[in-house]
């Protein structure tokens, strides 16, 4: 179907996409589009009278000077990230899965902040089970300062709690290591600093619990036999050895089953409720809810921030229980994106089925073009030693080859030593594995369901499909797309294209819920209703800055709709050649 319609010059669905190369059959690369100030002078050259020379240099002076207002009226939000690359690596060498770091004690400060943004993290991740109110509202603030003040986009996320069990306080700032045979006491009475071998839980922990029950830390960092109950606390002796981190998640087990803890428990909590209310006030671009089970908890909370918060917070479900996984997909349609959260789905799931389910979830989000975030132990190792394991290195890379649109680092970044070295193994892995996934032509293999119900809205998908199959085919350097809502973006994304796709927005919403799209390079642009006008002004401020050279091609595509033109008649693909 896509080649007839990129053949059948008549069709009237090309009327509406619009291709620019005036003739196909040649090699575009060697053509030289006429772009809005894409020509020179050089006075040198010029050969005039004399007494003329003077009036020709002003007048010159002049047009320059001119060109210099249009451009500085422009301004182009690049990030100095991207820039840098971009400048090192070329539009191939670009990196496309994005990083998400959670902030915690270990990385706080502006300085190691500036370092993770410098090192490629696109989203700082607050998780709401630790650390107090103020804490977070000054690392929301320093991002937000470097963004501002050193030119990063950073975007903000902030995790709910949710409801569950997990340790208040272990009696100490760190991680705590449990030996084999060691009793402990795990009780709901509040204490002040370190009281050897105890664990204080939440209220009600032990509701429902019985001696011979297996209490599991985290999925599995550390096992535990209660052999005695006191009142509302357990004795327990250690089974399995293993690593205490703040704010650990437990779970009990009864002869082989999972003890259900969360029945009837709301979806967010009144302390989650709270923390909402604290990340509009602030500003967040994210927020992720925790042990989501249905969909309409997820279009409640859409809903509450839409009436609440003047910009656009989009809302992430993580999908990390066995209901989640049995509304998979009505969960991910009412969502703006997904976290698979593998340490505690992996407490309700066959550790086995752990992978194939991870790469089920992603081509789901995929296919409903949700973007998806992989998480939970992808180098947990770098907690506490500087190098990653072979096999952590391996699963990484598997997340990047199965098209993850981020990969997020939780403990590897809050508390571990080695913060900036775990995003750069994140980094290298995933830029060698899609390089690899682009030598072996994996894309072409990825099928795309129909989203679309309205004609307009299959309009925009064929033309991101189309649009994708040239920019491969024809080896354009890169993909422009001029978007309000990041719509076209995000389809563009969907079928993960070869060269990496610009989007140029001015909606700051926008550039930052983008900012976790697999390829995407989000640009804060002034855009006006001239479509032409805007794609002159940015391919002319980008050459300015020297990151396209001449002979560099691009393919353009928008959804920006004049208020005089209809949305399926402004929908066009162009290429042009950088002049």
């Amino acid at each position: 179907m896509l080649d007839s319609m990129a053949v059948a010059a008549s069709d009237a669905f090309l009327c509406r996409s619009l291709i620019s190369t005036r003739n196909p059959s040649i090699n575009f690369k060697n053509q030289v589009s006429a772009l809005s100030g894409g020509f020179s002078w050089d006075i040198r050259k010029l050969k005039v009278n004399p007494k003329f020379s003077s009036k020709v240099q002003a007048q010159l002076q002049v047009g320059i000077e001119k060109q210099e207002q249009i451009l500085s009226g422009l301004n182009l939000g690049f990030d100095v990230v991207s820039e840098g690359e971009l400048r090192e690596k070329g539009f191939m060498g670009m990196r496309k899965t994005k990083m998400v770091c959670t902030i915690g004690p270990a990385c706080c400060s502006e300085q190691d902040l500036e370092k993770l943004a410098l090192g490629g993290m696109n989203v700082a991740r607050l998780n709401m089970c630790h650390n107090t109110r103020d804490w977070h509202c000054d690392v929301i603030r320093k991002i937000k300062r470097l963004n501002h003040e050193k030119g990063f986009c950073v975007s903000v996320m902030i995790d709910t709690e949710g409801s569950q069990i997990h340790v208040v306080d272990h009696g100490s700032p760190s991680s705590v290591k449990a030996e084999e045979d060691s009793i402990w006491l795990f009780t709901a009475e509040k204490f002040e600093g370190s009281h050897p071998f105890t664990v204080q839980a939440n209220k009600g922990f032990s509701e429902g619990i019985e001696v011979g029950d297996e209490l599991v830390i985290d999925g599995g960092m550390a096992s535990f036999e209660v052999i005695e109950k006191v009142g509302n606390d357990l004795r327990c002796k250690c089974t399995d050895p293993g690593l205490f981190l703040p704010r650990a998640k437990l779970s009990f087990w009864r002869n082989g089953k999972l003890v259900e803890r969360n029945y009837g428990l709301p979806t967010l909590s009144t302390k989650d409720w709270a923390d909402i209310e604290f990340g509009i006030s602030e500003g967040v671009d994210f927020i992720a809810m925790s042990f989501v089970s249905n969909a309409d908890s997820v279009r409640h909370l859409k809903n509450y921030l839409s009436t609440k918060s003047a910009k656009s917070i989009k809302v992430l479900a993580k999908i990390e229980n066995m209901e989640s996984l049995q509304k998979l997909e009505e969960i991910v349609e009412a969502s703006d994106g997904i976290m698979v959260a593998r340490g505690d789905l992996g407490v309700e799931i066959p550790l086995e089925q752990i992978p194939t389910v991870q790469e089920v979830i992603i081509n789901v989000c995929r296919q409903l073009n949700k973007p998806v975030i992989v998480a939970s132990q992808l180098l947990e190792s770098m907690v506490e030693y500087p190098t990653p394991t072979r096999a952590e290195v391996a699963d990484v890379s598997e997340a990047v080859r199965q098209y993850a649109d981020a990969l997020m680092l939780s403990g590897e970044s809050a508390i571990g030593p080695y913060a900036q070295k775990a995003v750069s193994v994140l980094r290298m892995a995933s830029s060698r594995m899609e390089l690899w996934s682009r030598e072996e032509n994996r894309q072409s293999d990825l099928y795309q369901r129909q989203l679309g119900v309205l004609l307009s809205d299959r309009i925009a998908e064929q033309i991101c499909n189309s649009a994708v199959k040239m920019a491969n085919n024809l080896s354009v350097d890169a993909i422009f797309v001029y978007t309000k809502h990041g719509h076209m973006a995000s389809l563009l994304s969907r079928i993960r294209p070869y060269p990496p796709i610009f989007a140029f927005t001015n909606d700051d919403s926008t550039r930052m819920a983008l900012n976790l799209q697999w390829g995407v390079i989000p640009l804060l642009v002034d855009l006006s209703d001239d479509m032409e006008a805007n794609i002159s002004k940015t391919i002319d401020l980008i050459k300015t800055k020297g990151m396209v050279k001449q002979g560099d091609s691009v393919l353009v595509v928008s959804d920006l709709t004049p208020a005089h033109v209809t949305s399926t008649a402004f929908q066009s693909i162009q290429v042009k050649t950088i002049a």
